[in-house]
């Protein structure tokens, strides 16, 4: 019955089809500019870590996405990889991590990071090499300095185990860059 009315009434059928077209594209564009205005607001960037002890090198490297909510907080996701090699021991881990950045000022970033971590490790110990896998967490307040897209800084985990951690110490200094 409708199709019959469109035939008979073409016109009022060729409004009523480029009016529901004209809906559907504009509905299309819609959803199509929020995206974007989603992704102007993400950026891709990560950290780099280096920290030295007595006899003891650690390193990190994490790419990180990060969503600014405002000019002041952002959140978001990382991945992180790092590397720890002592005399008679070596460790590797592979992390997740979660991370919130508060700027209250232009150029001074605060953040927390949680990270968990996977370890694997081995040493040798009165002349017997052992080896140990584990989970393990971290939880870093970082305070830096940010100057366009880098930010120089030292973090602390809150959560540092000497026994566990793959970190030559609580404190390490830090580079982020994000785009």
């Amino acid at each position: 019955m409708i199709l019959q009315f469109f035939k008979k009434n073409t016109l009022f059928g060729f409004i009523f089809l480029s009016l529901s077209t004209h809906s559907y594209v504009f509905a299309q564009s819609g959803i199509e500019q929020q995206e974007s205005r989603f992704f102007d607001n993400v950026r891709f960037g990560g950290s780099l870590g280096l920290s030295f002890s007595e006899d003891v090198f650690s390193g990190f490297l994490a790419p990180k996405a990060i969503y600014d909510f405002n000019q002041m907080t952002s959140a978001g996701l990382g991945l992180a990889g790092s590397y720890t090699n002592a005399d008679n021991y070596t460790a590797h881990s592979f992390s997740g991590s979660i991370i919130g950045l508060f700027r209250p000022i232009t150029n001074i970033q605060l953040s927390s990071e949680f990270e968990e971590n996977y370890v694997s490790r081995s040493w040798e110990l009165e002349g017997a090499n052992k080896k140990d896998s584990y989970w393990y967490p971290a939880l870093f307040l970082d305070a830096g300095y940010t100057t366009g897209p880098v930010t120089v800084g030292i973090r602390y985990d809150v959560l540092y185990d000497d026994q566990k951690s793959i970190y030559g110490s609580a404190l390490m200094p830090f580079i982020s860059v994000y785009f």
